[in-house]
């Protein structure tokens, strides 16, 4: 077989995993159906004649596989060249050799996973083990990718946020579970084009020795099993509908869309109070209208009417943004009790938090989500922990000493360590438990799922994707945030600088949202749930289960070949 034909099959499994995601807006729903067979001729070359019956197999499959990962990685995370263009300073060449970069080190978990499945087919000479060995192997790179190098984004089982498979899997599994049985489809898929090219096995006869385990576990009929199953599977999924989730609170989402380069500090009193003055006319806009799904897909518009007598929303949340909102600065602690005695609600708002080291006689900066009650009484903040690398902080300062000098834009923030839950009186005097989280922490399955097990009976994040402009982020991260909910079984509130402002339900469906771009506020409907789904309580058990079953079976067939002294 022709060599080109195994790069074209990289090239097109790169392609199609594109198109589950979101590329330059919202994804219409029907583009994930390209996932269940997108990693599909990825597998078929890593596992063909061409490559398991040449010289050094094992190098070609990490070779095909990484040439795939980096194509993927470089199409699906492109709006780094953006941001690093227009918001870094950087030149166009560096900005390209940053993005290229970034996908050659994230690509190697692609290149891993062609790797094991080649290895696993090397040793055990059965194609089918590694096909099976495959949902596994995926599963626990992904858990890698989160834990080691703490980018997981957009793992493949993002792309199913629309569909029955994550209401029903997400809860138990995480996203990873949705990713296993993605991959296991894949894998079937492959193995159809692989087995049609491989000789085919003698029938089993009845009456042989163990005729009737051999029929019990022959190909067919777990070729027929699986197919189904997984079949079955899939049409639940896409025709599967959640049930309601119920609202009994309002919160108020402020949009201010500031500019994230030419704000400024507000140093005039004047302007400082113009922009208060906005904050508490968006603060009070409990009653208006709003898009009854995602901005951008032509989702209907509803609307909240105010009864005759005046009310009050339950919380009134300012996003990250760049605000000069310090919280040791005097003006900010007397402006928020303002906004929350003149809304009579409770605040969060996210600014920059500060505390004082004694050990070392410096200040420490964090970014930070300050919660205030009706009385305009801080009640404490939420330090964010896991905070952006060159953006927030530079990792490895001793190798990377240069970076601040190349752009002079990456802060130096003091990551936080506790995952606190704040109690909140709401309008009627009861009071609720929130989970707040701040941007790019929404990526991280296992730490969210720490604030429903600490009791958080809603969420509530706040980001400024503005730095990501008309690029595909935005839309990546709201689909991330979306499955937190539904693995948590929580409402989030999400407030964002400039969009997108949302309310998600328990089941990951966007109820309310304002467009993009434009000064807003989201009169935000939700609900309290305090139950604890078995993957807010327990974690990654799945990906550790497979993470673990995918370290004995590749360290197993390491110690055959290394026994047999086979060359690699």
């Amino acid at each position: 077989m022709p060599a080109w034909r195994l790069w074209a099959a990289v090239g097109l499994s790169a392609g199609f995993l594109e198109l589950p995601f979101p590329l330059a807006g919202p994804m219409p729903p029907w583009r994930s159906v390209f996932a269940w067979f997108g990693l599909a001729p990825l597998i078929w070359a890593v596992l063909s004649p061409s490559c398991t019956d040449g010289t050094r197999p094992l190098r070609r499959a990490f070779l095909l596989a990484w040439v795939c990962g980096v194509l993927w990685f470089m199409g699906n995370c492109y709006w780094i060249y953006d941001t690093m263009l227009i918001h870094g300073g950087l030149p166009p060449a560096v900005s390209v050799l940053i993005l290229l970069i970034f996908s050659l080190v994230l690509g190697l978990y692609f290149a891993l996973f062609g790797w094991g499945l080649q290895l696993v087919r090397r040793v055990t000479g059965s194609t089918r083990l590694a096909l099976a060995f495959a949902p596994f192997l995926w599963v626990a790179l992904e858990l890698v990718g989160a834990r080691f190098t703490s980018v997981p984004w957009d793992q493949l089982g993002y792309s199913q946020v629309d569909d029955g498979i994550s209401a029903l899997l997400a809860p138990w599994t995480g996203v990873y579970g949705i990713s296993f049985v993605i991959v296991a489809m894949n894998a079937l898929y492959a193995a159809s084009f692989l087995f049609k090219i491989q000789r085919r096995p003698r029938a089993v006869v009845p009456g042989e020795p163990r005729w009737r385990l051999k029929m019990l576990f022959g190909r067919e009929t777990w070729t027929v099993l699986l197919g189904c199953s997984i079949w079955f599977l899939f049409m639940f999924s896409t025709n599967w509908v959640s049930p309601a989730a119920p609202t009994t609170a309002t919160a108020v989402l402020i949009q201010p869309n500031l500019d994230v380069e030419n704000t400024g500090f507000w140093n005039s009193p004047s302007e400082w109070q113009q922009h208060i003055a906005d904050f508490i006319h968006l603060g009070g806009e409990n009653c208006k209208t709003y898009i009854a799904g995602i901005p951008q897909t032509g989702a209907p518009e509803g609307e909240i009417v105010c009864p005759p007598y005046a009310t009050h929303p339950d919380l009134i949340v300012w996003p990250e943004s760049p605000a000069p909102f310090f919280e040791q600065d005097p003006r900010f602690q007397q402006s928020m009790a303002d906004v929350a005695r003149a809304e009579q609600g409770p605040l969060v708002v996210n600014g920059v938090g500060a505390d004082f080291d004694k050990e070392n006689n410096q200040w420490r900066d964090y970014v930070s989500a300050m919660a205030f009650d009706a009385g305009g009484r801080e009640l404490g903040r939420y330090d964010k922990i896991h905070l952006v690398p060159w953006g927030e902080y530079v990792p490895f300062k001793n190798v990377f000493f240069f970076v601040r000098k190349l752009t002079g834009k990456v802060a130096s923030f003091t990551p936080g360590e506790d995952r606190k839950v704040f109690h909140l009186t709401d309008s009627k005097g009861a009071m609720h438990r929130y989970g707040i989280f701040i941007c790019y922490e929404a990526v991280f399955a296992d730490e969210i799922r720490q604030f429903a097990r600490n009791g958080a009976e809603v969420f509530v994040t706040g980001s400024d994707d503005g730095w990501y402009g008309d690029t595909s982020a935005p839309w990546q991260l709201l689909n991330m945030a979306r499955m937190r909910a539904i693995e948590n079984r929580r409402w989030i509130l999400r407030a964002t600088n400039d969009g997108i402002t949302a309310a998600i339900d328990p089941f990951g469906r966007v109820r309310q949202s304002i467009p993009r771009h434009k000064v807003d506020a989201l009169p935000a409907e939700f609900g309290y749930v305090g139950d604890v789904t078995f993957y807010s309580q327990h974690g990654d058990v799945f990906a550790w289960a497979c993470a673990i079953l995918s370290i004995a079976v590749v360290g197993l067939a390491i110690s055959k070949r290394w026994t047999r002294g086979t060359a690699g």
